[in-house]
């Protein structure tokens, strides 16, 4: 520090207090994070909610809440004005803006600004700047820190892009100027597809931020992301807190986060380091921020972009650190001056993030919606958990389907990662779909043990596939697990037990059980379930040893005495001599979904006939004709019209969900019967939007 910064220091110490009240103009799990941090420290919290939002898990831990509009985003979370007047309400002296909605608004920072309020974050200057990306590369250019080759000019006309995307060289990527997370980003192979894939980034990024300008890059082959976490204050004082690395992504968004990464020496995290210190400094940088860089097989390192906020990602550098990023924070932005120095940052040990999203897996991923009916949390030494929905909670079409983060830490990789398969074989979610089997997957993978984590990860390992056959080893039990919690809900209304399971001949006392799964031979009880296109049957009869004892036979192979105890949020825990195993199982009236070792069970129990469906000779074929919305959105784009000839896998709409955009094409060539939308109609999940002859 200087001697005019010493002397500014003093200056301005005498004037330092924290602040007493703080409003949080986000939602979900950063909501809930920021406020446990300002408990820790005294000071009051105050959440804002939309309609959706109401019951929400932020506005039930905030010491203030306050409507602020509508379910969709623009109405609530993204006006300004709202939030500006609730802070004044409220009596709130800062705002923390979380990540994502108005986090990386210069416009949001002003307003706070004029309303004499403190944004926790940068000047809005630093943030306009770093904001746009062809800007923060031209600064990166001009202190030194290497970048990717590509274009950033001004022009944005179809012909100057297309031009120089070929002076460059396919493969090329399509960048939005504005925004992160992966929104209007295009890979584009060959010259063909450029304008198809131009035309697509450039309206996902006016949807997503508001501007359609996007930039040019040289796709990397083969590289791994790795950002450094900067930490500034208004002083001059800057440093880096080291290095996430966030290669394994889907989608070009981040699922997996770790720190340190297994690619940096501790040279080439000096330079990284440095190099984002310099950006910083030259943006006149103050708070929180991330410098984001690409990495290749040679161990050069090229500068992205800037997210001029608290990252997603941020708790993995807390862990190896030892800091809360959120109190520093606070104390930046309440005038505190930076009391750490470079010498003190150093990572010990090692953290690990993963993201459990609402998505469904069988559907290419797209965002589940719906009750999260159960959401067991794991618990353990070096567990984490950074959420904002709990048991009960919705997850709605209107925000980022993120459930959680889970956090692991050890003393070094492999015990990381071991703490992870715990945390995740821990965790259950029903209600809605999730990516855990997914997670699970990476975990479990050689690739990822030896720290292969580049940005292809996901498309080179196939992770699902190998998870699947994985998962055959844990079905038996699964099986057992559905069998004994369906037969005590099958007669619970005919037989009160007190926690036993019932006898099989109170089964057979309801003859309208019969229709389900369970049928009656002699004293067995069986029951049939479908699992991945296979019936597997499960053979149950009482040993007449124990009230909790049964035997227990699976798909003809040799029957087992199983002992079970039901327990809290839909626990079984199944005894096979001393082995034993504990499961979570949720029944809906179709399928009885079974969470075990970190998989999930979706099992279809036998259904009586549906009378309707079958007098109306209702099959595949008939299906085919209706093409539906795969999840609640807007449409963007109807490409067809009534009566017009289609060729397969033809875009007939385009629909906007979750910030995403997502197809329904054609599934054969045919003719289009009727387009029951116009664009700009928002529609429900599953509703029929096209009919096909």
């Amino acid at each position: 520090m200087g001697e005019d910064n010493v002397v500014l220091w003093k200056e301005e110490i005498r004037y330092y207090t924290m602040f007493k009240k703080v409003l949080i103009a986000n939602r979900g799990e950063i909501a809930v994070r920021v406020m446990a941090t300002c408990r820790q420290m005294g000071i009051r919290t105050v959440a804002v909610y939309s309609e959706a939002d109401r019951n929400a898990k932020h506005v039930r831990e905030a010491d203030e809440a306050y409507y602020i509009g509508p379910a969709p985003a623009a109405q609530s979370y993204l006006c300004i004005e709202a939030i500006i007047e609730t802070a004044r309400k409220s009596g709130a002296e800062a705002i923390h803006p979380g990540y994502g909605f108005l986090s990386e608004n210069p416009a949001f920072v002003e307003a706070c600004e004029q309303a004499g309020i403190v944004f926790i974050g940068p000047p809005a200057a630093a943030m306009r700047l770093m904001g746009s990306k062809i800007e923060a590369k031209k600064l990166a250019q001009a202190v030194g820190a290497p970048t990717v080759p590509g274009y950033n000019g001004e022009s944005q006309e179809d012909a100057t892009l297309l031009r120089e995307a070929k002076r460059i060289g396919f493969p090329v990527l399509i960048k939005a100027s504005a925004g992160g997370g992966g929104k209007g980003m295009r890979e584009v192979y060959a010259e063909s597809d450029f304008l198809d894939q131009l035309a697509g980034a450039r309206r996902e990024a006016l949807a997503s931020f508001g501007d359609s300008t996007v930039f040019l890059e040289k796709l990397i082959g083969q590289p791994r992301h790795v950002e450094i976490q900067v930490l500034g204050d208004r002083y001059g004082n800057l440093i880096s807190l080291g290095e996430r690395e966030c290669s394994i992504q889907r989608r070009h968004q981040k699922i997996v986060e770790e720190s340190p990464s297994v690619a940096l020496t501790p040279e080439l995290r000096a330079r990284m380091g440095e190099a984002a210190v310099r950006i910083a400094k030259a943006a006149g940088y103050v708070n929180a921020g991330t410098m984001e860089f690409m990495l290749d097989t040679d161990g050069q390192f090229y500068f992205l972009e800037m997210n001029t906020r608290l990252q997603v990602e941020h708790p993995v550098t807390e862990l190896v650190t030892g800091l809360d990023l959120v109190r520093h924070q606070l104390l930046i932005a309440a005038g505190q001056p930076l009391g750490l120095t470079q010498e003190q940052i150093f990572p010990r040990g090692h953290a690990i993030e993963v993201r459990l999203y609402a998505e469904d897996p069988e559907q290419q991923f797209l965002p589940s919606t719906g009750t999260v009916t159960l959401f067991h949390e794991p618990q353990g030494p070096g567990i984490r958990v950074d959420s904002g929905i709990e048991s009960g909670d919705e997850i709605t079409q209107f925000y980022d389907p993120m459930i959680a983060k889970l956090i692991v830490y050890g003393e070094n990789r492999p015990a990381a990662i071991a703490r992870l398969r715990d945390a995740l074989e821990q965790s259950a979610v029903s209600g809605v779909r999730t990516n855990a089997s997914l997670l699970y997957a990476i975990a479990q993978n050689p690739a990822f043990q030896q720290g292969q984590t580049y940005t292809s990860f996901l498309v080179e390992q196939h992770l699902l596939d190998e998870n699947a056959q994985q998962a055959g080893s844990d079905l038996y039990d699964a099986l057992i697990a559905a069998a004994i919690r369906d037969i005590a809900g099958e007669t619970q209304s005919i037989h009160a037990h007190n926690g036993a399971l019932p006898t099989p001949q109170a089964i057979s006392r309801n003859p309208w059980k019969t229709l389900g799964p369970w049928r009656m031979i002699g004293e067995n009880v069986y029951a049939t379930y479908r699992y991945q296109n296979e019936e597997h049957r499960v053979a149950i009869q009482p040993t007449h040893d124990l009230a909790d004892s049964w035997s227990v036979q699976v798909d003809g192979q040799p029957a087992g005495t199983i002992t079970y105890a039901f327990g809290n949020d839909d626990a079984v825990l199944l005894r096979h001599g001393t082995r034993q195993a504990r499961a979570y199982v949720q029944r809906t009236p179709e399928e009885t979904t079974v969470f075990l070792h970190g998989q999930m069970y979706r099992l279809q129990r036998r259904q009586p006939p549906q009378v309707e469906t079958a007098a109306r000779g209702t099959g595949a074929g008939s299906m085919q004709k209706t093409l539906t919305a795969p999840m609640a959105g807007t449409i963007l784009k109807v490409q067809v019209r009534d009566g017009q000839p289609v060729e397969q896998r033809q875009v007939l709409v385009i629909l906007s969900a979750m910030k995403m955009e997502h197809t329904i094409t054609a599934p054969y060539a045919g003719k289009v019967r009727h387009v029951h939308y116009h664009e700009g109609d928002v529609v429900k999940g599953g509703a029929v939007v096209v009919e096909m002859e």
